[in-house]
């Protein structure tokens, strides 16, 4: 990975002399930052010299933190092209497929790149698929952001089964336009006891693909994971404004012979 780290610029709070009254000058503020330069915020500047050194110092009456970031805070900064699997959802996948180390993954199509990469980091090996070349160098580009090795990427249609080796992975993650059409695809290449999941924006889209399953197939469960965050301060406790709510459903499937 490239050399960064987040900065966080601690709330500064004051007290009115004459009302008593708490001031809340600047909330919490987060940067993820590269630290072979001074970084100009807004209305501060912090030298090189601070942010090569983890911890905690002031600058003026600003107070600061500085650390290394975590897989999570490069993933966040990734390039996207389009829409992509949030974690929450691609959370869902690792825990209902049990994917480890000593799994191979099938990934298509890759978009930017954002689901393999992810997963990447519990798997032993992914592969993602797109027909879009300019998506595939998005992708490339991000996995060596993030400075992954075991992942890669090739352009091929993942509604051609023709393409592909058989039996050689053992979760195979769909998010295509028309994903029934790759159910070919899906009993080619899993393993027997391997997990076909679809995403889809439209529940009808998984409807589609069970309607077209094989007999060595089975549906095990079709979910939507829902996020509300919430506001939690000394004096305010609610939800938070916006709504993440429905993002796409997720459908596993089972290749059970």
């Amino acid at each position: 990975m490239v050399d960064k780290k987040v900065l966080l610029r601690l709330p500064r709070v004051v007290v009115d002399e004459d009302t008593g009254r708490r001031i809340v000058l600047n909330d919490l503020e987060e940067y993820f930052i590269p630290v072979n330069k001074d970084f100009h915020g807004n209305g501060f500047v912090v030298k090189q010299d601070l942010l090569e050194k983890n911890g905690f110092f002031s600058v003026g009456k600003d107070s600061f933190a500085v650390f290394p970031g975590s897989f999570n805070d490069f993933f966040g900064n990734i390039k996207r092209k389009a829409q992509i699997i949030t974690p929450k959802d691609l959370g869902s996948i690792v825990a209902y497929t049990g994917i480890g180390k000593d799994f191979v993954v099938m990934d298509a199509g890759s978009g930017s790149g954002s689901s393999a990469c992810f997963l990447s980091r519990f798997a032993g090996k992914v592969f993602s698929f797109d027909v879009n070349e300019e998506n595939l160098s998005v992708a490339r580009k991000n996995a060596s952001f993030l400075g992954l090795n075991n992942v890669f990427f090739e352009e091929k249609d993942v509604y051609v089964e023709g393409l592909f080796e058989e039996g050689f992975c053992d979760v195979f993650l769909l998010d295509v336009p028309e994903p029934w059409r790759a159910v070919g695809t899906a009993k080619k290449v899993l393993k027997q006891g391997g997990f076909f999941v679809v995403y889809a924006p439209h529940i009808s889209q998984v409807q589609e693909v069970v309607k077209v399953l094989p007999k060595n197939f089975v549906v095990q469960k079709t979910i939507e994971v829902i996020e509300r965050e919430w506001n939690v301060s000394e004096k305010s406790l609610r939800p938070a404004t916006k709504d993440f709510g429905h993002t796409g459903f997720l459908c596993f499937i089972r290749k059970v012979f």
